[in-house]
């Protein structure tokens, strides 16, 4: 039976049906960006020891990180606006080359800000990757399944994630590496060569990246994507981003939806963060065995995503983000109060129930926002930069209370309970048309 030729919906946003080598292409950059994201989680507990870092200090890596993310998203949404949404992609991956390749000179200088300025590089890329990537793999097929798609796309994620750890930890983290109690009895000197050895360990993971990422560019350079920009003269201009923006802020929902996806992203990468530090505190064992327990957590978060594509087949996204969300709370306040280590396998049980949360945050709060979508989706990017500031507050709390890890889970735990909030408000409010004469998404 021939399948329907690819054709646009009559609004120009959705399509008839997903076309789907450029569907599993879009898919694969999802797991692009969370190789990256998943090695700061290695970098954190490795430069600890290298610039012998506090915990307060190491969450800097998140931070330079997700502050990319911040202050890019916005640029990347205009480029989608006059461009495409392939041309975005373009230009965040390399982007993201460029970020990986700054890794040189920083290990060269041997400099944490250096490393830092790489890390916001990358970030950047990967700001424009996800303002169009998000939003356009809601676009690829018909509107009904969008919030659907968005979760099989995300389905990828994990795959990069374990990768990232897998690569980072057992590339980086050497079976000869001192321990900070040896390097602090070193003499100055063999100290840091130790360091030095240390850092230098970090290059050969962005080598293999940055030839993935070239393969990936030529991929996408040479596949055609469907634009997905709305029906509109050739010479009509689209609206302006003040206007959207003042429009989006006016909608309850929406901002509401933003501050959900600020502190889930917090929330997560606080989890993720911290769980090699926390397994070391609770277990005993060094960074190369903790990190196990981090590969693990990828995994666990493979199975709820894979659970909650089952689940909303049957079950509204917004009941599957709130049983979830509550899911999560329980395993958190196991992790805090229950002294030994099975709180590390709570930690590690919170990423089963994370699987759902961004891509149905996402999809529920740019669902009918009509002309404003492309901007609405840029703004909730922005939001990640609640990674960057939520490990922050977790670090200060550790280091406040004499490196009490298990305190530190607290905070994940509130963003968890304004989550559920935002979900339950949205199952009462379980859809809504688009909000503008355009019709459905993204100008």
């Amino acid at each position: 039976m021939n399948k329907p030729a690819l054709q646009q919906t009559p609004d120009g946003f959705y399509l008839n049906r997903t076309p789907w080598f450029a569907f599993i292409l879009l898919c694969s950059i999802f797991a692009l960006w969370a190789a990256a994201a998943s090695m700061n989680d290695v970098l954190i507990a490795h430069f600890k020891k290298a610039f012998l870092l506090s915990d307060f200090q190491t969450a800097f890596v998140q931070s330079a990180f997700y502050l990319g993310y911040f202050f890019v998203a916005i640029p990347a949404a205009m480029v989608v606006r006059r461009f495409s949404y392939k041309s975005t992609i373009l230009i965040g991956l390399l982007l993201y080359m460029l970020g990986c390749l700054l890794f040189f000179p920083a290990a060269s200088m041997a400099k944490y800000g250096m490393f830092l300025l790489a890390l916001f590089v990358i970030a950047a890329g990967l700001s424009f990757l996800e303002t169009a990537c998000n939003t356009y793999s809601t676009l690829m097929g018909p509107r009904e399944t969008g919030t659907r798609r968005l979760n099989i796309s995300q389905t990828f994620h994990p795959f990069g994630a374990m990768t990232g750890v897998y690569v980072g930890s057992f590339v980086m983290f050497k079976s000869t590496d001192a321990t900070t109690e040896q390097l602090a009895q070193m003499s100055a000197t063999e100290a840091a060569v130790q360091q030095l050895q240390m850092i230098q360990s970090t290059l050969l993971p962005y080598k293999w990246m940055i030839a993935v990422l070239v393969l990936m560019f030529i991929l996408v350079a040479i596949t055609r994507f469907p634009a997905c920009k709305g029906n509109k003269p050739a010479d009509s201009k689209p609206g302006s981003l003040r206007q959207s923006l003042g429009r989006l802020w006016r909608n309850p929902r929406f901002t509401f939806g933003v501050l959900a996806q600020f502190l889930y992203v917090g929330a997560q990468v606080g989890v993720w963060s911290f769980t090699i530090r926390l397994a070391m505190q609770m277990g005993g064992m060094n960074e190369r065995s903790a990190s196990w327990f981090l590969m693990t957590t990828f995994a666990a978060y493979f199975v709820g995503k894979m659970i909650a594509n089952l689940l909303m087949r049957r079950l509204h996204p917004a009941k599957v983000l709130a049983i979830y969300g509550v899911l999560c709370i329980v395993l958190l306040a196991y992790t805090i109060l229950v002294p030994n280590i099975s709180a590390v396998y709570a930690a590690v049980g919170v990423s089963i129930f994370l699987g759902p949360c961004w891509p149905t945050i996402y999809g529920l709060t740019i669902d009918g926002l009509g002309e404003d979508t492309g901007v609405g989706g840029s703004l909730l990017v922005m939001s990640i930069v609640g990674g960057g500031v939520i490990p922050i507050f977790q670090g200060l709390l550790s280091d406040a209370s004499g490196g009490n890890m298990q305190l530190a889970y607290s905070v994940p735990l509130l963003c968890f309970i304004v989550i559920v909030i935002y979900a339950l408000k949205c199952m009462r409010q379980p859809g809504r048309e688009p909000l503008t004469a355009a019709g459905a998404v993204a100008s």
